[in-house]
């Protein structure tokens, strides 16, 4: 790790379920095959009968077409029912939340999302390393492309 690194000495983070990121703002969470798995295996489907009802298709980067969870009218995700019902199973995407890659490359970046997330900066101090761990995590989760399945 970078010694300039700006989270050197750890980040505050702390969830404090606003609701922000699942249940009020668009956006989409991608699936990798091993989300995938995971949640089939939680919610006891097979992999056809999970997309089915919980999933769609998504543009991603230069084009390409990936997984991603479905969302509700209001935007919620479809896993959202005054929390997250596959909290156990949940994606990398959100189990690394907000320590992505692009949200961590500097200062001004983390604390203009913090402007949108009430968790950001407050509660439990992360250690650089854990934080290191999360970024890794969260960019080595490819999303499953569609337009090559």
């Amino acid at each position: 790790m970078d010694d300039g690194c700006f989270y050197k000495d750890g980040l505050r983070f702390s969830c404090v379920r606003c609701t922000l990121c699942c249940g009020r703002s668009p956006g989409f969470v991608y699936l990798s095959q091993a989300d995938l798995d995971a949640l089939c295996r939680y919610f006891k489907l097979s992999e056809a009968e999970f997309m089915k009802h919980y999933c769609r298709r998504a543009d991603y980067y230069h084009g390409t077409s990936v997984l991603a969870l479905s969302a509700k009218k209001n935007d919620e995700c479809i896993l959202w029912d005054n929390g997250c019902t596959a909290y156990e199973a949940r994606p990398v995407q959100c189990a690394t939340y907000p320590f992505w890659s692009w949200m961590l490359a500097d200062r001004q970046t983390w604390d203009s999302c913090a402007a949108d997330c009430p968790g950001i900066n407050t509660g439990r101090l992360w250690t650089a390393q854990e934080i290191a761990e999360q970024a890794r995590r969260y960019t080595e989760n490819e999303p499953l492309r569609l337009d090559v399945v």
